[in-house]
């Protein structure tokens, strides 16, 4: 096709490369005799893309006026940009040609034709050649997936999101996928946040419960031990209040779990949850022993995330079960030998994931508000139960089912999305018990009278009893594992890099490309370990910001090495001394 004189060359690079978006362009309908007849020459001279309405995408206005302002100065080395349509390429190409070649421009466009017509018009080899442009599949996976492996740029750069607004007029998927993008991209930014600030907490947790996680027991052998079990999610909002008097009048044969923040709320209100499970890592989970009574949760099992604050693992009245989740030690160290999973940013996704794995059947959440309700933030009993509420800057406005205007904010809206993106993994139906919060997609909603005549508040008969046998089982399968303490080794070599660099830094000008490859050494070096690694994480952002964030090294670039190796050894004696010991015949402190 003359008209598209660098498809062949671009889809054939594709192809070679193996890149996923030709695999997903091949399983494509679209009907090529678009590509023939809806490319034209416009008014002003330049290609044109005629639409269903037979108008041109920029008969309105060329495209110079449209993407002008698309372009930042800001941090544009290590920044990216994501942008959803991709016309016939001419806001991709003005990013691409107005950046350094650092900058990441990431294309999603949901329509095949259109991904081959913007293809057909430039040769992207040279951008694709460099990993400067990734087209992405439009797909919710694949692009959490890209947006998680950009945290350099999320830290030292900046991410920019650019609606194509000429693609919009085609139809509304453009609008609903940048919205989708936009979201994923705050909950990517909030996840972030929280590593780079609270990653230390975090795995420092891990590692002082390491002893007593082994000694715990397993959860590995739960996998699929669910059969025809309902589980029922206790979330603690202001509708549990409403709905838990029908439970505790008629339980059903149902699995009823919660988080531990909400068992001094079922105990106030008399139901009881056959387990209970814990994520937090910070200090505030001890404001739960002022309300919670250890005579009511002293037969209730606890599934503690291996990061949750020792001291609240060690003052749980009830038996006590590890669960090693994604980001700690248990990414690597662990998941060879017992379940390791992405417990999520909230308890409800923990639990959804779990029961998922164990093999329910059906879920069903009750007090999954997302919202305030009747001026409550929570049901009575939780640690975090407000009903003076004042107006923040963290809240906004949305509506319930009804149409009707509810509070929310933002951390709310993170976790309900989190939520709903776990639930679309779901095989089997997942009912909502709807209070008058937020809409829950890819819930069922449904009030509390007709769950119980439809029987979806029931299990296979006697299959709960035997998953809490199978749970309670799992205390005595711990296993002990040993590792070998690698803090000298680690000393050496950190110490002969730094002399090393002190010798490079005393002629800093001739000596800029060999500093950086000795920082990337090191860099390397301080990843290569996966049981220090999840503890490292801080150090080797601080170190990339050396090796990929520095277009010159300054004299200060050495004092601020050595604080980021002295850091290193620091953790590294801690796991030594905490976790590479023999666990045999020793006590949990």
């Amino acid at each position: 096709m003359t008209a598209y004189p660098h498809l062949q060359p671009n889809i054939e690079y594709l192809q070679r490369t193996g890149n996923p978006i030709y695999q997903w362009l091949t399983a494509q309908d679209f009907q090529q005799d678009k590509l023939l007849k809806n490319i034209f020459i416009n008014k002003f001279g330049i290609h044109d893309w005629r639409m269903e309405t037979g108008q041109g995408m920029f008969e309105a206005m060329p495209p110079q006026g449209i993407y002008q302002n698309w372009i930042h100065n800001e941090k544009p080395d290590t920044s990216a940009t994501f942008i959803v349509g991709a016309n016939l390429g001419y806001g991709v190409n003005h990013i691409l040609s107005k950046t350094p070649d650092s900058h990441k421009v990431m294309l999603l466009e949901p329509r095949a034709e259109m991904i081959l017509a913007c293809l057909g018009q430039t040769d992207y080899r040279p951008f694709f050649e460099a990993k400067k442009f990734h087209i992405l599949v439009p797909d919710h996976d694949f692009i959490n997936e890209v947006i998680r492996n950009l945290d350099l740029q999320f830290i030292y750069g900046q991410i920019h999101l650019k609606a194509d607004i000429p693609s919009q007029q085609m139809g509304p998927e453009y609008a609903r996928w940048t919205r989708i993008v936009r979201d994923k991209l705050e909950n990517f930014s909030l996840e972030l946040s929280t590593l780079r600030f609270r990653q230390d907490i975090m795995v420092g947790n891990e590692i002082h419960n390491f002893k007593r996680a082994l000694k715990d027991g397993s959860l590995k052998s739960l996998q699929g031990k669910a059969q025809g079990v309902g589980g029922v999610i206790l979330g603690a909002g202001p509708s549990l209040e409403e709905n838990v008097p029908a439970l505790k009048a008629n339980r059903g044969h149902v699995l009823y779990t919660c988080a531990l923040q909400t068992v001094p709320v079922l105990h106030q209100l008399g139901l009881k949850p056959h387990f209970c499970a814990a994520i937090d890592y910070d200090k505030s989970m001890l404001d739960v022993f002022m309300r919670l009574d250890p005579d009511f949760a002293h037969d209730i099992p606890l599934i503690y995330s291996t990061k949750l604050n020792p001291e609240v693992v060690k003052r749980y009245p009830g038996p006590t079960l590890p669960l090693w989740t994604v980001g700690g030690m248990g990414t690597y160290v662990m998941k060879e030998r017992d379940l390791v999973l992405d417990a999520g940013g909230n308890v409800s996704v923990t639990l959804s994931r779990l029961l998922r794995w164990c093999g329910v059947s059906h879920m069903v959440m009750v007090g999954q508000d997302y919202a305030w309700l009747n001026n409550k933030s929570h049901a009575a009993g939780h640690h975090h139960h407000s009903t003076n509420m004042k107006l923040q800057s963290f809240h906004q406005t949305t509506t319930n089912m009804d149409g009707e205007e509810i509070l929310t904010t933002v951390q709310y809206m993170t976790a309900k999305r989190e939520l709903e993106d776990d639930l679309r993994q779901s095989s089997f139906p997942v009912y909502n018990i709807y209070g008058g919060g937020v809409p829950i997609n890819g819930t069922k909603p449904i009030d509390i009278a007709k769950a119980y005549k439809q029987g979806i508040l029931a299990s296979a008969p006697g299959s709960v009893d035997r998953f809490m046998t199978e749970l309670v089982s799992c205390k005595h399968k711990g296993e002990s594992i040993f590792f070998e303490p690698r803090g000298p080794r680690w000393s050496t070599s950190l110490r002969n890099a730094e002399k090393h660099l002190g010798k490079l830094f005393k002629s800093l000008t001739a000596n800029q490309k060999d500093i950086h490859e000795t920082f990337k050494r090191v860099e390397m070096f301080i990843k290569q370990d996966p049981l220090y690694m999840p503890y490292l994480f801080n150090e080797a952002i601080d170190l990339a910001g050396l090796t990929r964030a520095k277009q010159k090294y300054e004299i200060k670039d050495f004092p601020e090495f050595k604080r980021i190796a002295k850091c290193v050894m620091k953790k590294v004696r801690e796991i030594d001394r905490l976790v590479c010991t023999d666990l045999k015949n020793q006590d949990v402190a």
